[in-house]
């Protein structure tokens, strides 16, 4: 787990785009995601299998309100960037659960 990635970062870097098609696909705001980095239990791993040009992380926590995301991010200019966000699946959900 790297949850001291996010030691450095001091905000977050909103494409429209991506905010957009995270409510469109997912019905997830961009507040809401905001809120699962602050909120314990937060797990954060590498996603090296999706990693090319940039160095890309997945993050499962969860809203104010205990909605469960599985979120793919990145880091820019110690700005954190969401990529895609979405509810957990079942497993996601059992691995976040006994952290």
């Amino acid at each position: 787990m790297d949850e001291m990635i996010l030691a450095e970062c001091f905000g977050f870097e909103w494409d429209e785009w991506n905010q957009d098609k995270n409510w469109l696909k997912h019905n997830v705001l961009y507040w809401e995601c905001e809120q699962a980095f602050f909120n314990s239990p937060i797990l954060i791993y590498q996603d090296i299998e999706h990693s090319q040009s940039e160095m890309r992380y997945y993050l499962l926590g969860q809203t104010d309100a205990s909605r469960k995301l599985f979120i793919v991010f990145t880091i820019r200019n110690e700005l954190i960037r969401v990529i895609s966000s979405r509810d957990m699946s079942k497993k996601e959900r059992d691995i976040y659960e006994k952290a």
